[in-house]
């Protein structure tokens, strides 16, 4: 499960992978990866950096 982000509207949201058009702002856009993945941040949700 990843945390994925709006490149257009910054809503975020998990999931295994992101949908096609934004729930938010209903458009077809690029999700951003914000998950954490380095132990500075736990490991956990998102990355704050990525916000």
């Amino acid at each position: 499960m990843g945390d994925w982000k709006c490149n257009k509207c910054g809503y975020t949201l998990k999931a295994e992978k992101p949908p096609e058009k934004c729930l938010s702002c209903k458009e077809k856009c690029e999700f951003l990866d914000v998950s954490c993945y380095i132990p500075e941040c736990g490991m956990t949700g998102s990355d704050p950096r990525l916000r």
